[in-house]
């Protein structure tokens, strides 16, 4: 269909909302590759196209009662596979992101073998003294440096988490960074 004919759909989406399952075939016939495109445009990928629409008329379908004006359902739909295809979009960054981290620590474990047994040693050793005297410092600035070089939080996100301000945990951050210098020196 090279132009949808939006009273039609919207004829459609009345029976859909009235019952009428055939209606719901007859309208992803007639929007499905105007949405196919979309997703594939923003997703550039042909599976997780398909899977975002798939996610997409389930949500339509699921939610078409919700519907007040069947005229508006071309961009309603819109909406919908824009927000799927957004999430879509953020999930596969992030797996995308673990993978690289996964690779680098798996090159950092390689690199870990290679060294002698008592290398190895040394090295956890050092770890667990360094992480020793984190914990030894007041709570909050261990939380802190725990938080940021450890787990790789931004200072936006300790400071929600913490329940203080950015400055606060940048303080907690430097003041911890100095007793450590002094804690390790001794």
């Amino acid at each position: 269909m090279a132009a949808l004919d939006y009273s039609y759909l919207a004829s459609l989406v009345s029976r859909v909302q009235d019952g009428d399952s055939n209606a719901f075939a007859e309208l992803y016939a007639a929007t499905y590759q105007k949405e196919y495109r979309f997703a594939y445009k923003y997703l550039k990928e042909e599976y997780l196209a398909q899977d975002a629409l798939q996610e997409t008329y389930i949500l339509a379908l699921n939610h078409i009662g919700s519907l007040k004006d069947p005229k508006l359902f071309v961009s309603w739909l819109n909406q919908i596979n824009f927000r799927v295809c957004f999430k879509m979009h953020q999930r596969q960054q992030k797996y995308n992101a673990e993978m690289t981290e996964y690779d680098n620590n798996s090159e950092t474990y390689r690199n870990r073998v290679e060294d002698s047994p008592e290398q190895q040693i040394v090295k956890v050793d050092q770890e667990q003294y360094i992480i020793r005297q984190v914990m030894s410092l007041p709570f909050s600035e261990s939380q802190a440096i725990l938080l940021r070089y450890y787990n790789n939080m931004k200072l936006d996100e300790i400071a929600k988490l913490l329940d203080c301000s950015r400055s606060s945990v940048k303080r907690y951050i430097k003041n911890g960074q100095d007793r450590l210098r002094k804690l390790i020196k001794q």
